[in-house]
């Protein structure tokens, strides 16, 4: 668990404002960079892969990231922040045990995992809302806190504007909000693939859904052992919605015909954030079955795509 629960209530603040439309691609002071060995930079890697904050980053900025962050040994009863300070840095846990304290009170214990700091530096906090202190030896990644907002603020901005022009082409999202739209585009994730790679496979369980950015795809059915193409599908358009509909498995399976870049929503995102547009994925099936009634000359064959 994050420590972004905490039992207090925040007070209006103010701290220094960050543009990421003003900050320019070449500004030298944008990041910091802390030069690792090979081995540093492994232990950094499995530190970091399962933090959320970071999953949406395209390699380029993930390199930032692991470029900008130092190491911080800490002893036993250390006072890596406390409740009220300033707020200096993010913290990725690599080891050790860490005890979080909200007005003398213990509310979390982080052992050999986690991270901690990112409030005050997401949300222009300038103080800090928990002490945490080391309760063992232990290992941190740090990170300062303007390169953080740089980077990830930075991240989300750049990701909107890129994913703008994808999801206003997209007819089904036209029954989305604005301000829904954006949600969407925080919530992908860019993916990519090679030439004649299969992204999807029929009777799998379904993970998410996919808007495609570049490239072309081919949606094939299995049909007594053998595939038989589906239809094309290219920038603007998108698949793998009609499993996340009918909750069935994947009903057919999905290639890469060029080198394909996709933006994928996970299934979580996908319930959340796409309520507005189920009726036309609804409607989409019956388009769907029409198709593959036309191909296959019988109904009986696409019995489980409902």
């Amino acid at each position: 668990p994050q420590a972004r629960s905490f039992a207090v209530r925040r007070k209006s603040v103010f701290a220094e404002s960050y543009d990421p439309e003003n900050d320019a691609d070449d500004d030298e002071g944008a990041t910091a960079v802390f030069p690792k060995s090979d081995e540093q930079r492994a232990r950094l890697i499995e530190s970091v892969k399962h933090v959320l904050l970071f999953r949406s980053l395209e390699q380029e900025q993930m390199s930032q990231v692991l470029d900008a962050m130092f190491e911080r040994r800490v002893t036993p009863g250390e006072l890596i922040i406390r409740q009220g300070d300033d707020g200096d840095n993010f913290y990725v846990i690599e080891s050790g045990v860490y005890k979080v304290i909200v007005n003398d009170n213990h509310i979390h214990t982080y052992n050999n995992s986690g991270i901690f700091g990112e409030l005050a530096l997401l949300y222009n906090m300038p103080r800090r809302a928990a002490t945490v202190q080391a309760e063992t030896e232990g290992l941190l990644w740090a990170m300062d806190r303007q390169t953080f907002r740089r980077i990830l603020l930075k991240s989300a901005f750049k990701k909107r504007k890129m994913y703008e022009s994808l999801l206003n082409s997209v007819p089904m999202l036209k029954a989305l909000q604005n301000y829904e739209r954006m949600n969407l585009a925080d919530a992908l994730i860019s993916k990519r693939y090679t030439s004649s790679e299969r992204i999807i496979k029929q009777g799998d369980v379904a993970d998410g859904m996919y808007f495609i950015e570049d490239g072309t795809v081919v949606v094939k059915m299995d049909q007594e052992g053998s595939e038989i193409e589906i239809s094309r599908l290219s920038k603007g358009e998108y698949f793998g919605e009609l499993a996340l509909v009918t909750h069935r498995p994947r009903a057919a399976s999905v290639y890469a015909e060029t080198d394909v870049k996709v933006a994928f929503l996970e299934v979580e995102a996908f319930e959340r954030l796409l309520g507005p547009c189920m009726d036309i994925m609804k409607r989409n099936i019956d388009d769907y079955e029409t198709q593959l009634i036309k191909i296959f000359g019988s109904k009986n064959n696409i019995t489980d795509t409902r």
